[in-house]
């Protein structure tokens, strides 16, 4: 098997912004400022939230955390939208009551909206360019008759990924978890991306000889964090896959702090 490991991709990208971070601070006195503003406490997330807060601190971007509760969350959302030093918020998803969550994301001003969920954000959101880094740093083409799945249509993942590889031009399907016949289908297509938060939703059988799988999906069990292919997919060596831990998530921190720092420099520009 071939391993898709983002954990060796992520140090080139790092080096990179690393010294984008010096040049703004030393150039132009701007500090990068990232504010992830938190609802809901879940181990998982705030697994999400420390990686996050390292990258960004490793590089030298300040990272701000607020945990509110939820009625406090458009109000701090309004706050931040009006400090010149912060450059990019996210609101970390799920919210305490996901009823709420379009009002929270529409709130982000579109120039700080750094994890691109609003509809008028400025920017692409990270998961989805992080897979098309990943993909790119292993040379796996997208084109060329390729079939494309693209398992689950959530915000964060499946929807604008669709998105941007449907304008692109690829051979793009979109299934749910749910969807009819899916193990039967599934086995024609040559890329399977897989988000859905749904534990060993993809089995070994349903995958074709020589396929490339991304397993962008997120849950919890008994504290571990796990995706959406199941064990028995690990155990064939013809297939080039992203690794139980260090494929897409290094790369999506990545990216996020990629977007905070194309923010940072747009005020650096305009000033």
């Amino acid at each position: 098997m071939k391993l898709l490991h983002g954990s060796e991709v992520v140090d080139f990208i790092k080096e990179r912004q690393a010294k984008q971070v010096r040049n703004l601070r030393q150039s132009w006195h701007v500090v990068p400022r990232l504010a992830i503003v938190q609802t809901i406490d879940n181990p998982v997330i705030d697994t999400y939230v420390r990686l996050k807060r390292q990258y960004a601190e490793d590089i030298l971007v300040e990272c701000e955390h607020h945990r509110v509760a939820q009625h406090d969350l458009i109000r701090t959302i309004d706050e931040l939208n009006q400090r010149d030093d912060v450059h990019g918020i996210i609101v970390q998803l799920p919210l305490a009551d996901p009823a709420h969550t379009e009002e929270a994301l529409k709130r982000i001003d579109p120039q700080k909206d750094v994890d691109g969920l609003g509809e008028n954000s400025t920017f692409d959101p990270a998961t989805p360019v992080a897979i098309g880094w990943l993909l790119a740093s292993y040379g796996v083409e997208l084109a060329m008759g390729r079939k494309i799945a693209i398992i689950g249509s959530g915000r964060l993942v499946g929807a604008p990924l669709a998105k941007i590889w449907q304008e692109c031009g690829y051979d793009v399907t979109v299934f749910d978890s749910k969807s009819n016949d899916i193990e039967e289908r599934l086995r024609s297509y040559d890329i399977i991306v897989t988000a859905t938060g749904t534990p060993g939703l993809v089995t070994s059988d349903m995958i074709k000889i020589g396929a490339v799988v991304v397993d962008a999906g997120t849950a919890s069990e008994e504290g571990v964090i796990v995706g959406d292919v199941a064990p028995d997919v690990r155990e064939r060596d013809d297939l080039t896959m992203t690794p139980v831990r260090g494929g897409v998530g290094p790369l999506t921190v990545a990216a996020l702090i990629d977007n905070v720092i194309t923010a940072a420099r747009r005020v650096a520009n305009n000033d």
